[in-house]
């Protein structure tokens, strides 16, 4: 398991750590959503991708450990756990703005865009695997090493 893990942070956590970068520098750096409040939309998209392309190699790569996940499975699994990060990023916004008095949730609107483009981003990159073939039945091609 602990192959498994380091394996996959090792091939895909580049993906959200620079999504995770960009929102940084841009929201503390340069008050970018402050000045072109749009970029959160587009923000939000690239998470999804992000995140579900680090699931995606991650739901890949167990196939090691528990044998053959089925494609629809596969594909289930990586939307799925997209949304409950794109669920708990959003709580996490909440609690920094009752906690800390921040100003992320800009209310309801706010968050159901954030969730609409973070599983929008989801939905592409699932169906952009799929067509690659990354998604896989077999776990031949998927060996943890």
């Amino acid at each position: 398991m602990k192959i498994w893990l380091h394996s996959t942070f090792k091939q895909a956590a580049w993906a959200p750590l620079l999504v995770f970068t960009f929102y940084a520098v841009a929201a503390k750096g340069f008050n970018a959503y402050l000045a072109y409040p749009w970029l959160d939309m587009p923000t939000h998209f690239c998470g999804g991708l992000a995140i579900t392309y680090f699931f995606s190699v991650g739901v890949a790569r167990l196939q090691s450990i528990v044998g053959v996940i089925p494609m629809g499975i596969q594909r289930l699994l990586c939307v799925g756990l997209t949304a409950i990060t794109a669920v708990v990023w959003e709580f996490l916004e909440f609690a920094s703005d009752c906690v800390l008095g921040t100003k992320m949730n800009l209310g309801v609107s706010d968050t159901l865009s954030d969730l609409f483009f973070g599983l929008l981003g989801a939905v592409v990159v699932t169906a952009w695997l799929a067509f690659r073939g990354t998604l896989r039945r077999d776990s031949a091609s998927q060996r943890v090493g």
